[in-house]
């Protein structure tokens, strides 16, 4: 497993696992990052990323996307 942020942009992955406090799992719920979920990296800069996941896009900051392991 590596994390969301080593993933090439335009690449189609399935998340495997969400790390990080109860709190943070949660939050990234809501947003659609399940495991299970196919997620394309939209863009990526320094770390930070634009992933589509269930038809909508959303941007994370490098912390919180190094949580999403695929």
């Amino acid at each position: 497993m590596i994390p969301i942020t080593l993933v090439n942009q335009g690449e189609l992955v399935t998340v495997k696992k969400i790390t990080g406090s109860d709190a943070i799992r949660q939050h990234l719920a809501e947003l659609g990052f399940v495991v299970d979920a196919d997620v394309m990296v939209v863009s990526a800069f320094n770390g930070n990323v634009i992933l589509q996941v269930h038809g909508a896009k959303i941007a994370l900051n490098e912390s919180m996307a190094r949580r999403i392991m695929v």
